[in-house]
C-alpha cells in the first residue's frame, strides 16, 4: 500500500523491523565512510536491488551511554533512512518495548530506559531529540489520582519521599492531607512476626524442612516467574528460593533442591512440612 510518510528533516532513522541491515541516503551523516567495492546490492521489498555507494560505522552519544550502528550503508537511491532494530538489539544489549504512541529503548540486564521516542503518522521514528533528551519515567502527567492509590503505585514511600515527589511535579495527586490508610507498611516495618512457640526442636540440618508455594503474580515478572516456592530449614534457618514457570513444577524443583541440601550437608531430609 502506498502512503506519504513524514519528511525526514528531523529525523535520523524509522525503527524497522524488517530490514537486517542500517541503511541512510544521506552521505553527510556517514563522517568516515569508506566507498563500497563489492557487488552486492540492497534488496527492498518489490524486489529491486539498490545499489550500495558506501559503508561506515556510526555513534549515537546520549546522557546514558553511546550506541553502535555498524556497517551501515549508504544507498542513494534510498527514499527513507532506516534502523534494522534486530541488528540495533544485537550490537548494544538491549531492547524495544513499543505502546500505541510512545516506544522505549531498554538495557537488557537491567531494563533501564536508555532513549525514548513517540509515532507520528503510524510509524515509530528515532529522532534528534530521543538521543538527546533524558527519557522520563513512564507516567502520564494528564492522570491523576488519590493519595492512598498513589501511595501502592510508587512502592509505599514515606511521607517526606511522596511530599517530594508532588513538590517536583512528578505525580498529580488529589489530596488535602497525606494520611496513608495502608495496612501493608506497619507489616514491612516489622522485625519478625509474632509466632508462639511450637514446642518442636531440631537438632541437626535437614531434620525438617518448612515449605511454601507463593501465586500466581498479577504480572509476568521479567523472566517469565508467576510463581515461586521457598524450603527453609528448620535447624539452621536458611531459606532457599526457586521462581516458577508454573505451579506443576514444585515437585520437579523439590528433587533438585533435595539433591542439592543432601550433598551440601552429606545428610537426607527427613520430613517435609508444608500446607
Amino acid at each position: 500500500m502506498q502512503r506519504n510518510l513524514p519528511s525526514t528533516s528531523s529525523v535520523d532513522s524509522f525503527l524497522d523491523t524488517g530490514a537486517n541491515q542500517h541503511v541512510t541516503p544521506d552521505l553527510a551523516t556517514l563522517t568516515a565512510s569508506k566507498p563500497y567495492l563489492g557487488n552486492d546490492n540492497l534488496h527492498v521489498g518489490d524486489g529491486k536491488g539498490l545499489p550500495i555507494s558506501h559503508l561506515d560505522h556510526k555513534k549515537i552519544y546520549t546522557p546514558h551511554r553511546s550506541f553502535t550502528l555498524s556497517n551501515v550503508l549508504h544507498v542513494p537511491t534510498i527514499t527513507k533512512p532506516l534502523l534494522s532494530i534486530q541488528k540495533f538489539c544485537l550490537d548494544n544489549n538491549v531492547y524495544f518495548e513499543f505502546h500505541p504512541r510512545v516506544f522505549y529503548v531498554k538495557d537488557l540486564n537491567t531494563h533501564e530506559i536508555l532513549l525514548s521516542g513517540q509515532s507520528k503518522d503510524g510509524l515509530y521514528a528515532l529522532t534528534k531529540s530521543s538521543v538527546t533528551l533524558v527519557p522520563q519515567a513512564y507516567w502520564s502527567p494528564c492522570t491523576s489520582a488519590s493519595a492512598n492509590l498513589w501511595h501502592r503505585r510508587l512502592g509505599h514511600p514515606t511521607t517526606r519521599i511522596f511530599q517530594l515527589f508532588i513538590s517536583k511535579n512528578k505525580i498529580i495527586c488529589n489530596y488535602k492531607r497525606l494520611n496513608f490508610q495502608c495496612q501493608s507498611c506497619p507489616l514491612g516495618k516489622s522485625s519478625r512476626l509474632s509466632l508462639g512457640p511450637t514446642g518442636h526442636k531440631t537438632s541437626d540440618p535437614l531434620e525438617l524442612i518448612f515449605s511454601d508455594v507463593w501465586g500466581p503474580a498479577p504480572l509476568f515478572s521479567s523472566d517469565g516467574y508467576r510463581y515461586f516456592v521457598i524450603f527453609v530449614d528448620a535447624y539452621t534457618k536458611y531459606v532457599w528460593y526457586y521462581p516458577l514457570v508454573a505451579k506443576s513444577d514444585v515437585y520437579s524443583i523439590f528433587h533438585q533442591f533435595q539433591t542439592l541440601v543432601e550433598r551440601q550437608f552429606s545428610l537426607k531430609i527427613k520430613s517435609v512440612q508444608t500446607d
